[in-house]
């Protein structure tokens, strides 16, 4: 079993604190550098854009109840760099770049050729850049570029709509990426099918929206260019490890036809589409990436663990779950604007929560013994020493009993 480790960087109000922006930043490279010392593999960073406090004095609010902002690193390529001067051996990642906002994938492709240009140039250089990338998850962020929908059809169906622009966009950027010098006409044009929606009477409605009677509805291009090739050229491509935040079967597959794409996988995923997600991968995983591994799908996971010195187990255990409780409450409350003991209890479920000996025995029951794990410590957490104790108590005590529980 491989451990990484998730930050978030919300600055959000929790435990009665709001960090200002630079107590943030620091608190991060804190606390990265020490997972980098306590031996972790990959940080992965979570991606936002624009203030959402702003956003919520417009008309449709996506996040009204949320104080602070959602997360304070837009740019994980300008990040990485001052994690890697600062660290010798954890890589980093996205969690994840949004693919559609900031220029999408041209700009974006370029931006990573770029990147990879110069944390390259020495050829001692062996870390990897993870580059997670999905479609956003806050549509605030796409709008402000023009991503939004153009017609009766898009408005009615967004959320299917945007995935197909993912798709066009994964077309675009793994070619770009791989090399390839090509003009809009070499992608194939955005389409919408039966299999993209719910049920019978969405996909009717769909095209009488559009007007078709065939099997397929014809969407415009989002991205339309004349032939072009992004510089630089000659980068170190296996410093790159693409990685697709996105379940459906389609993108995932589409991604493999050009290079190794791996998958980002949420702790909530229910476990069927986990080992359906695995099969198929097992199958359309691009062969210049050799077989497909369980650690190539990483699972992000809440860690409430409390290794305090001074307390007994018991109480260690029962102050994580006071914390887990707290967090997550607030969480959903800043979510939704009330509290639901249903979700908290949902994703309670999900998350490690207890002393060290509690959370390998969950790790060791919950999860396979080849899976990699993002270990999520900062959530809504911003006692910055608490957070790197808890990942040193990870690696120092439950990692190795988690070895000893499944004995690999």
């Amino acid at each position: 079993m491989l451990f990484d480790i998730f930050f978030s960087i919300s600055q959000t109000p929790a435990g009665g604190t709001l960090p200002s922006e630079a107590v943030m930043f620091r608190n991060f490279f804190d606390q990265v550098r020490a997972a980098d010392r306590q031996g972790y593999g990959v940080a992965w960073v979570a991606e936002a854009h624009l203030s959402s406090e702003v956003q919520k004095e417009n008309r449709r609010p996506v996040i009204p109840h949320w104080h602070g902002e959602v997360g304070l690193n837009t740019d994980i390529l300008q990040l990485a760099a001052r994690v890697y001067q600062q660290t010798e051996r954890i890589e980093v990642g996205s969690a994840v770049m949004n693919m559609l906002c900031n220029g999408g994938p041209i700009a974006h492709a370029e931006r990573i050729a770029t990147f990879l240009g110069l944390h390259g140039l020495s050829p001692a250089e062996k870390r990897r850049i993870h580059v997670g990338f999905a479609a956003g998850r806050f549509d605030f962020n796409n709008a402000a570029g023009q991503i939004v929908p153009r017609t009766p059809l898009e408005e009615a169906f967004w959320p299917v709509c945007k995935s197909r622009i993912l798709e066009e966009a994964t077309h675009i950027l793994c070619r770009l990426l791989r090399g390839d010098a090509l003009s809009s006409d070499d992608v194939p044009g955005p389409v919408l099918r039966r299999a993209h929606f719910r049920s019978d009477e969405d996909w009717e409605r769909a095209r009488e929206l559009a007007k078709v009677s065939g099997d397929v509805i014809e969407l415009p291009r989002r991205w339309t260019f004349e032939k072009l090739k992004i510089v630089p050229q000659d980068f170190r491509r296996e410093l790159m490890q693409l990685v697709i935040g996105s379940h459906d079967p389609t993108l995932q597959q589409l991604a493999n036809e050009y290079m190794p794409v791996q998958v980002f996988n949420l702790s909530i995923t229910r476990p069927e589409i986990i080992e359906e997600t695995h099969a198929r991968m097992a199958k359309a995983y691009h062969e210049d990436g050799g077989p497909w591994q369980r650690s190539y799908m990483p699972r992000t996971v809440f860690v409430f663990l409390n290794d305090e010195p001074d307390l007994t187990a018991g109480a260690q255990r029962e102050q994580a779950e006071g914390e887990a409780k707290e967090a997550l409450g607030a969480y959903w409350t800043a979510l939704e604007g009330t509290l639901d003991p249903s979700k908290v209890e949902k994703a309670a479920h999900n998350a490690l929560i207890g002393n060290a000996e509690d959370v390998a025995q969950q790790v060791a029951e919950r999860f396979h013994a080849e899976d990699r794990l993002m270990l999520w410590f900062d959530f809504f957490n911003h006692d910055s020493g608490r957070v790197i104790r808890n990942q040193e108590a990870f690696m120092r005590v439950v990692a190795p009993r988690v070895k000893e529980l499944i004995g690999s």
